[in-house]
C-alpha cells in the first residue's frame, strides 16, 4: 500500500503492528542493518486517551509533593543567591525551607480547590501502528526486515 504525503516523498507501508514496541522494533532491526532510518515514519492510528489511575491522591501525599517540588524550587533560587554572594550560606538553606513551606501550603490550596482524589497519567494510544518507509527505499527495507521477522510478541 503507497500513501500519497503532500510535504515529502511518497511512503509504502512496511507492516502493520498492534504495539507501538513491535513498530519499534522493526525500525530497530533495519538501524542495526546499516539502513538509512530517518527515512522510515511510524503513524499510529485509531487514536485514544487512556488514563492509568497510578493510586488515592490524599492531603499528605500532595503536601509532600508541594514541599518537595517547592524545596527544588527554593534550592536553585538560594544557589543563585550564593553564587552572587558567596558569604550568604544561609540563604541557600532559607530558601529550601521557605521553598517548601510555601509549596506545601500552595499544594494544600490546590488539593482543596480540586478536590480530586486519586492520581494519574494519562497517555494518547492506537490501535494500530504503521512502518512506512519512502517509496524509493521500500524494497531494502522489506529484505531486511523479512531477514528478521518481527511479531507483536516481546522478546
Amino acid at each position: 500500500m503507497t500513501t500519497e504525503n503532500a510535504d515529502g516523498p511518497q511512503k509504502v507501508v512496511l507492516g502493520g503492528y498492534t504495539s507501538h514496541a513491535a513498530a519499534q522494533r522493526a525500525v530497530d532491526v533495519l538501524a542495526e542493518r546499516d539502513f538509512p532510518v530517518e527515512h522510515v515514519t511510524i503513524v499510529g492510528s485509531g487514536l485514544r486517551l487512556e488514563e492509568q489511575v497510578l493510586g488515592r491522591w490524599t492531603l499528605g501525599k500532595a503536601l509532600l509533593a508541594g514541599a518537595s517540588s517547592g524545596a527544588w524550587i527554593g534550592l536553585l533560587i538560594g544557589l543563585i543567591f550564593w553564587i552572587v554572594s558567596p558569604w550568604v550560606v544561609g540563604a541557600v538553606i532559607s530558601a529550601v525551607i521557605l521553598g517548601a513551606i510555601f509549596g506545601a501550603i500552595f499544594a494544600a490550596a490546590a488539593h482543596a480547590v480540586r478536590r480530586q482524589t486519586f492520581s494519574s497519567a494519562s497517555a494518547v494510544v492506537a490501535d494500530r501502528y504503521d512502518v512506512l518507509v519512502d517509496a524509493e527505499f521500500a524494497a531494502e527495507a522489506r529484505r531486511l526486515l523479512a531477514a528478521v521477522p518481527v511479531t507483536d510478541q516481546p522478546h
